[in-house]
């Protein structure tokens, strides 16, 4: 990623050569609000204190950061905790984090099903339509708390316009499950997986769905030039 960046801003500044000075300076201004931007995103970033849990990878955070601002922004989010699932890595490894960005405190860091027809051990196909059993992209905002065949479930609002809005209507929800568990993977080499949902270990899910019910931001990522090309919170 770094590399890429920096070859990004060398290939701007090559601009700057073979442009009119109006142009030239336009570029510089971008050039240097990139710069600032990545710079400061590294710093939140290196601030955050995992606690001994892992942390999620520069690129997926930088994606999650700016989307998160955007949307404390308008207003469509309320609380300062960013829960961040990256669908790029392992169902058997723990790819799902809770942030306090108030306190830069990693939360928790846990295990997360993606949908069945989204992939085996590792989450491949992703879509908004109804039952497609696939999980989603994007920004969501939490919701409200109900009670469901699952027990207490969470129910969540897509944020992205033809990429996650179905999401209320399709049931994607948070919830416990039996077969998101480490015992799970060692009898079946792999996560289970829901519906699309983004399903939790039991033994977890009410702390989680109590902490980040009610306005908070959840970002499921996944390196794909499709969803950063059609995503207004990203681009």
């Amino acid at each position: 990623m770094v590399y890429n960046f920096f070859t990004s801003v060398f290939f701007l500044f090559f601009s700057l050569t073979t442009t009119t000075p109006k142009h030239a300076e336009t570029l510089a201004i971008n050039t240097k609000a990139n710069v600032n931007a990545v710079s400061e995103t590294v710093s939140v970033y290196n601030a955050i204190k995992a606690n001994s849990e892992s942390m999620p990878k520069l690129e997926c955070f930088t994606k999650a950061l700016k989307g998160f601002k955007a949307l404390k922004a308008e207003g469509k989010i309320k609380k300062d905790i960013l829960t961040l699932i990256d669908f790029s890595q392992s169902s058997n490894t723990k790819r799902l984090w809770i942030i306090d960005m108030a306190a830069n405190t990693v939360l928790y860091n846990t295990l997360v099903a993606h949908g069945r027809n989204s992939g085996d051990e590792f989450a491949t196909q992703f879509s908004n339509a109804q039952s497609s059993n696939m999980s989603s992209l994007g920004f969501y905002a939490t919701g409200e708390i109900y009670n469901g065949k699952h027990g207490e479930s969470l129910r969540l609002d897509g944020l992205e316009q033809g990429i996650n809005n179905n999401a209320r209507s399709r049931a994607v929800v948070m919830h416990a499950a039996d077969y998101v568990s480490e015992s799970f993977i060692k009898a079946h080499k792999r996560l289970g997986r829901s519906l699309g949902c983004p399903a939790l270990p039991q033994k977890i899910n009410k702390k989680v769905i109590h902490l980040i019910k009610d306005k908070s931001c959840l970002f499921i990522y996944y390196p794909s030039q499709k969803y950063v090309e059609a995503s207004k919170l990203i681009s």
